[in-house]
């Protein structure tokens, strides 16, 4: 019998729980904003955290009264900002059981049938990037995550100079620049031609150096969702011995896309991979794949050596543990989830669920370029669409955005691009419809 109050089932609070996702999974359109206030919380969760505790139903109320509801719905088919997030309800589910089962993926001793289901999952990945029969890796907690643990292994397989450095452009994700501060390495700033790193450019900034070690490509810009010259970019890492990242955080879904497909010529030749199917590829947070081009060189730095680890290590090199691929140790089994939806829908699903934001984003470009007043800022290469109000500044875009959300209509948000405001969508919900749309653009035509 089980006297732990932490670890006893409350039936009437399991249905309340299962109750609450089922609804939330079953509606119709997940809302924008569900009428929560985002002021005064601290005072609204007073008292629920002491030493004596409460009513579980009680907690849960003011669960859904105070916290659940004082958000932007990422998952909503009008979240347009940002790069959004629709994990299916496929995925959620299998998430539940995930977690419900403490499916964690540290080691094969431990978790062998998770950390064999995940392996399946980033092999879809290495194959839609065309990366070598032994390309693999993990999933790992975002794109930070990811570009942090392959820039480490880019350093200490790679440095030549006291202060290693490593190429980019200012494009390239924040996060990268600030790998970098934690790994002791500088950037090296490569100016960008039409907001692409190129290998022109790049040939041109290495010249006479020998303190560089690697060179980062991005493949689906966050902010205009551009895709970098990634075969001649390759070519130049691989004829100056450098280490070839490629941050597809974004964008590397589209790599299912058979109609952008060939902005990605040259991936094939990546060191190492970021793909986040909790962006694009309808995964719940938080789940980074990261892969690497030889796993093996990735294993002899992130190893972890301690006398209790050496049972991770006795069964041979035959046993796959994920903890000896990024920075991490112990780790949820995060891309189970994305293996469950992978098996279920087929990855014809994920394509056609991808293309649709392709094809919603070209739709709007469309839209635009017909609207008087409206000028698009450039024509989407994937599901982002930047565009400006003709005489527009920084105050008129945000009022803007603040109507949208206040009336529901849509989350957007402005951006700058060549130092100018503008306006950004990002099309990821296979569900957002030319109606939605035709609502956000109605609200900014003179």
């Amino acid at each position: 019998m089980n006297d732990s109050p932490l670890f006893g089932l409350d039936p009437k609070l399991a249905r309340l729980v299962f109750d609450s996702c089922v609804n939330r999974l079953g509606l119709e359109e997940i809302p924008l904003q569900t009428g929560g206030d985002r002021r005064g919380l601290d005072v609204k969760l007073a008292g629920l955290v002491g030493p004596a505790g409460h009513d579980p139903e009680q907690v849960l109320s003011a669960f859904f009264t105070d916290i659940a509801s004082a958000v932007i719905s990422i998952d909503s088919p009008r979240f347009l900002a940002f790069v959004p997030s629709a994990a299916s309800s496929t995925a959620i589910l299998f998430d539940m059981i995930v977690s419900a089962f403490s499916l964690h993926g540290t080691s094969w001793i431990e978790v062998a049938g998770p950390v064999a289901a995940e392996n399946q999952a980033l092999r879809v990945l290495a194959d839609a990037a065309g990366l070598p029969a032994g390309a693999g890796g993990c999933f790992v907690s975002g794109g930070s995550a990811g570009n942090l643990s392959a820039l480490l292994v880019a350093r200490d397989v790679g440095a030549r100079s006291a202060t290693p450095m490593v190429a980019l452009t200012q494009d390239a994700h924040p996060s990268v620049t600030k790998a970098l501060h934690v790994l002791g390495m500088e950037p090296l700033l490569v100016p960008a031609e039409d907001h692409r790193l190129s290998a022109r450019a790049l040939r041109e900034t290495l010249a006479g150096r020998n303190d560089v070690v690697a060179v980062v490509a991005t493949a689906g810009s966050t902010n205009a969702g551009l895709v970098d010259d990634l075969a001649e970019v390759a070519e130049v890492a691989r004829q100056c011995g450098l280490w070839f990242h490629v941050d597809a955080a974004y964008g590397g879904a589209a790599l299912f896309a058979p109609t952008v497909r060939g902005l990605f010529a040259g991936i094939e030749h990546a060191d190492s991979l970021v793909i986040d199917p909790h962006k694009w590829l309808f995964s719940p947070f938080d789940c980074a794949a990261l892969l690497y081009r030889d796993p093996a060189t990735a294993k002899t730095v992130h190893t972890q050596q301690a006398a209790y680890l050496d049972a991770f290590h006795a069964g041979g090199k035959d046993e796959y543990n994920p903890c000896d691929y990024a920075y991490h140790l112990t780790r949820r089994g995060r891309g189970l989830p994305l293996w469950f939806g992978f098996a279920v829908h087929g990855t014809d699903g994920y394509r056609d669920a991808i293309e649709s934001g392709l094809a919603m984003a070209r739709y709007t470009a469309d839209l635009i370029d017909g609207s008087d007043g409206l000028t698009l800022v450039r024509e989407p290469e994937l599901s982002v669409v930047l565009f400006r109000r003709d005489g527009w500044g920084w105050d008129d875009y945000n009022s803007w955005a603040a109507r949208l959300l206040a009336e529901e209509i849509a989350f957007v948000l402005p951006t700058s691009y060549d130092g100018e405001p503008v306006a950004r969508l990002c099309f990821v919900h296979p569900e957002t419809t030319k109606q939605m749309v035709g609502e956000v653009i109605s609200t900014i035509t003179p």
